[in-house]
């Protein structure tokens, strides 16, 4: 057989065998992509890096995605973690649809990374910061435009919100906190999010914010106001609320691909969404204080009934964790009672006072009192148990520092404009004295203290001091609410004032 016969006779093989294999490979395709193996569809409007990885590196692609893997995985282990990203790059490019990828590389920036960086200033994390929301970034900007469906993404993003920036567990949060403020700041000011003017925006100010909102920060405010509906109203320049965001639309990814889902994962989800409502609950109500600068953060007390209703819902739901999520809900509304009596809504506290009574009628409502059940304990007895086993019930100096600490507060309230919780404090002073009196019987001479009205005279002159008090827009503010002379310029001499301060009623 010459040379020349033995090379057509091999070609016309190989192109029987390739004709042959052809429906093989097509069976093989429909399994794979049936079993969630590999993605065969093309990427769109994907970089030209991926592109070009997809196309020409065929599959090899995913066995050099291996091999960077546990590469990745021994960086890790030895603590190198900025090597590790750079690798983790590099396989979200080789393999974009590679889900466990997205998320390792977000977790490593916003968690592993992030906490390398010190702060530059008291109280100043920018560094930090920047891997953290650059981790966000990774997930909703890149992972979720290549993987929209996958609910192990949104889960991610929620819980970066929920716990990374909206818990204390880093030194940083409220840092993160104020700088999600301000980028939420860029598209609603400094209210409240009015969403319909955004959903159907009437001025090219409004068009541009939509626009902002939309394609900058993936928010569609369509779906923003159904949440609003059905969960709040939310804040949406804290992060609780984008942590129920991200949770909503991991629900509405498992809705439309019930087959890749798994039930642990959707369990997770709810709980993001129910313990997202709680922290919001605890200190979602975010206020921009004139005279600092800064972003405040306080309990919100109007989402306190859709809070409820969730927890609720999750006590329905997940019968294997029933028994703790009623705890946690017993422990809501205690926080709930304390706090609508704090802020002055003493009805309000009295409505969900009754309602702890009934759902929870044989739990104790007071630490190391074995019969203090709601229907034994008055709203006032059960509110001041708070404060009283903090400071001790005839700790006569601990007692005056709190009193002391709720007319400060009471006063930092009035120059804020939040005249709730001015009248709130003011009359928690009260009760806090009288409860102490009434415990110290017979022992007034020797422990008593002096009426509040005294104690706030005190407090009042060392605020709207010069030298050592509040700031001097804080001191006019509270002046002229308690419509107090102006702040007169000190006396060339050592002469002591001949009057004090007296507070009064605010201004109406």
């Amino acid at each position: 057989m010459s040379g020349r016969f033995k090379k057509l006779v091999l070609l016309a093989l190989a192109a029987v065998l390739l004709v042959g294999v052809a429906p093989i490979q097509r069976a093989l395709n429909r399994d794979r992509k049936a079993l969630g193996l590999t993605r065969l569809e093309p990427l769109e409007n994907a970089p030209p890096i991926i592109a070009f990885t997809t196309v020409a590196l065929g599959g090899f692609r995913g066995l050099i995605a291996n091999a960077l893997w546990i590469r990745a995985s021994e960086l890790q282990d030895e603590d190198k973690f900025f090597e590790m990203a750079q690798l983790a790059d590099w396989i979200t490019k080789l393999e974009p649809h590679y889900t466990a990828v997205w998320v390792n590389q977000a977790w490593n920036m916003a968690y592993n990374i992030s906490v390398k960086f010190k702060e530059t200033a008291p109280g100043q994390f920018p560094d930090r910061w920047r891997w953290v929301y650059g981790g966000i970034k990774l997930l909703r900007d890149e992972g979720l435009r290549y993987n929209p469906n996958e609910v192990l993404i949104y889960r991610e993003l929620s819980w970066f919100y929920q716990h990374k920036m909206g818990a204390n567990l880093d030194d940083a949060n409220v840092y993160y906190k104020t700088e999600w403020a301000r980028e939420m700041a860029r598209v609603f000011g400094d209210q409240k999010a009015n969403l319909d003017e955004l959903i159907q925006p009437q001025t090219d100010d409004a068009r541009r914010r939509a626009q902002l909102l939309t394609n900058e920060f993936k928010l569609d405010p369509g779906f923003m106001k159904q949440l609003d509906a059905r969960y709040g109203p939310l804040e949406w320049r804290m992060t609780e609320a984008h942590a129920i965001y991200w949770a909503a639309k991991a629900l509405e990814a498992a809705r439309l691909n019930p087959s890749k889902v798994k039930a642990d994962d959707l369990i997770q989800v709810r709980r993001n969404i129910f313990q997202s409502m709680q922290a919001s609950f605890r200190h979602g109500r975010l206020v921009s204080n004139p005279l600092t600068g800064r972003f405040e953060f306080g309990p919100y007390l109007e989402i306190i009934p859709k809070v409820n209703e969730a927890y609720e819902e999750a006590i329905e739901r997940e019968a294997d964790s029933r028994e703790n999520i009623k705890g946690a809900h017993r422990n809501f509304l205690r926080d709930a009672v304390y706090f609508l009596y704090s802020a002055n809504r003493v009805a309000d506290a009295a409505d969900w006072y009754a309602y702890l009574g009934k759902n929870y009628p044989d739990k104790t409502i007071i630490d190391g009192k074995t019969n203090s059940f709601p229907r034994n304990v008055t709203l006032s007895d059960y509110v001041l148990s708070h404060v009283m086993e903090d400071v001790g019930e005839t700790d006569r100096d601990r007692v005056k520092a709190r009193i002391e600490d709720f007319i400060f507060s009471a006063y930092r309230f009035l120059v804020t404009g939040d005249l709730g919780l001015y009248a709130g404090y003011r009359r928690m002073a009260r009760d806090l004295r009288t409860k102490y009196m009434s415990e110290i019987g017979g022992n007034e001479a020797r422990i008593g203290l002096p009426p509040v009205d005294e104690i706030e005279r005190e407090m009042l002159d060392r605020m709207l001091d010069p030298k050592e008090g509040l700031p001097p827009e804080a001191r006019a503010i509270l002046r002229t609410e308690l419509r107090l002379p102006p702040e007169q310029m000190p006396p060339a001499t050592n002469a002591v004032p001949a009057t004090t301060n007296a507070p009064v009623a605010p201004k109406p």
